[in-house]
């Protein structure tokens, strides 16, 4: 009997997981990887590790370690060869926008695209801090990087963000 009780308690700990932090996971996957099929997918895979692996995850912090498990996941699907072909920069808010004024669409499509346009290191951290309002020294422990790195990374993406935004290069 008491088997069973615990078995509830913990499939209602994952169905509130699920309800409080499905959606950013889902946003986080869909802006790094710009498909929503894919980024469906690896959200899915997110929550069927927590529920497979049970970690132990500090109270508070549930959703930084299932934000660093997507981000592991996008990194290791951007790495194959199949989604390297894909050509980003498509309409990336059409399918899930953010709740947003109409008249802003197109400059938060514009961004997105430049957003996209960015080398991983930087897109991350852009993504976790600006999107996600992670400070920088969340974003170091959740990358597992100093805090100097993390701040070098944002200010370094948000020049490389300002310089294709002007029309010029990521690199």
């Amino acid at each position: 009997m008491q088997r069973a009780e615990q078995s509830r308690d913990m499939m209602s700990y994952f169905s509130d997981l699920y309800e409080k932090y499905a959606t950013d996971v889902l946003r986080m996957c869909y802006f790094y990887l710009g498909d929503q099929q894919k980024a469906e997918d690896v959200c899915q895979d997110v929550f069927v590790r927590l529920m497979t692996t049970m970690p132990e995850l500090q109270e508070g912090r549930e959703k930084s370690w299932l934000l660093k498990v997507a981000l592991n996941r996008c990194r290791d699907l951007w790495r194959g060869a199949w989604l390297k072909r894909v050509v980003l920069g498509g309409p990336a808010f059409e399918t899930m926008p953010a709740p947003d004024e109409i008249g802003q669409l197109a400059e938060r499509q514009e961004m997105m695209s430049a957003i996209n346009q960015l080398p991983s290191t930087f897109k991350e951290v852009i993504l976790l801090h600006y999107y996600q309002g992670y400070g920088i020294n969340e974003i170091a422990e959740m990358m597992e990087l100093p805090e100097g790195t993390i701040s070098s990374r944002l200010s370094r993406g948000r020049k490389k963000l300002e310089s294709i935004l002007k029309g010029g290069d990521a690199r």
